[in-house]
C-alpha cells in the first residue's frame, strides 16, 4: 500500500512539474540553427570549451559541461540569466547581449556538439548509499531528471549525470540564496525542493550525481587543445 501511494505521489509530482514548465516550453518552440550557433559560440568557448576550466567569481567551481545538454534546457537557462532569475555577473552580461534567436541557435549547437563528440568511456552506474538514496527520494528527484539522472522526463529539465560535482553543489546551493545581487536562483519548482536540504546534504547529492555516467562533456576547440 505504501509503495502504491509513493508511486502515485511521484506521478502527480511529475505532472505538476510538466505543468509548471508548459508556458516556458511554448516560448521555446522556436527552432535553433546549429551552424549559426557554432558561429556565435565564440563567446562561450573561452570557458565551456576548455577541459577543467574553473570559474573564480562569484564562487569557485568548474564551469558546467554543456555539450550534450538538451537544447530546450540550455535555452531556458540563458533566458533565466537574462531575466535575472539566475544571478551570475558574467552569464547575466553574456545572456543580456543575446537575442531569443541567438539563444536558440547556441542551444541547438551545444546539444548537437555533444551528440557528435566521441563517446565517453562507459561505466556502470553505482547505486547510491542508503543515505543518498533517502535524500534523492525525499524530493523525488528522479521523477523529473529521469533514469540514472541522464534522461529527463521533459526537455526543459537538465541532464545531471556526470556533471562537475562542485558546479552541481554551487547550483543547488544557489536556490537557498536570496537578496544577493551576485548569487542565487529563483525557480518555482526547484526552490521549494532544495529548501528541504542542508548544504551538507546538497554536497552529498552533488557528489553522487557527478559519479554517474552521462552524456555531458567538454568538447575542446582546436585552438585550446594541447599541441601533439
Amino acid at each position: 500500500m505504501k509503495k502504491s501511494i509513493f508511486c502515485d505521489a511521484l506521478s502527480v509530482l511529475a505532472l505538476v512539474a510538466v505543468g509548471l514548465f508548459a508556458s516556458a516550453a511554448v516560448a521555446q518552440d522556436g527552432k535553433g540553427n546549429v551552424k549559426e550557433g557554432e558561429k556565435k559560440a565564440s563567446m562561450c568557448i573561452g570557458c565551456h570549451g576548455i577541459e577543467g576550466y574553473q570559474a573564480s567569481f562569484p564562487e569557485v567551481h568548474k564551469v558546467p559541461m554543456i555539450s550534450g545538454q538538451g537544447a530546450q534546457y540550455i535555452n531556458a537557462a540563458l533566458q533565466a540569466y537574462k531575466k535575472g532569475d539566475r544571478k551570475h555577473p558574467s552569464m547575466r552580461g553574456i545572456a543580456g547581449s543575446l537575442s531569443d534567436q541567438d539563444m536558440l541557435d547556441l542551444a541547438a549547437f551545444y546539444e548537437q556538439q555533444g551528440q557528435n563528440a566521441p563517446a565517453a568511456a562507459t561505466k556502470a552506474a553505482a547505486a547510491p548509499s542508503p543515505q543518498v538514496a533517502e535524500l534523492l527520494n525525499k524530493a523525488a528527484c528522479m521523477s523529473c531528471h529521469g533514469d540514472n539522472f541522464n534522461k529527463p522526463i521533459s526537455a526543459a529539465y537538465p541532464k545531471l549525470a556526470g556533471q562537475h560535482a562542485d558546479y552541481l553543489y554551487v547550483a543547488l546551493k544557489a536556490y537557498h540564496t536570496s537578496n544577493n545581487p551576485l548569487v542565487g536562483r529563483n525557480n518555482a519548482m526547484m526552490s521549494p525542493m532544495v529548501s528541504q536540504y542542508s548544504n551538507k546534504e546538497l554536497k552529498l547529492i552533488a557528489n553522487y550525481l557527478a559519479s554517474l555516467p552521462g552524456d555531458l562533456r567538454v568538447v575542446p576547440e582546436s585552438r585550446f587543445r594541447p599541441a601533439k
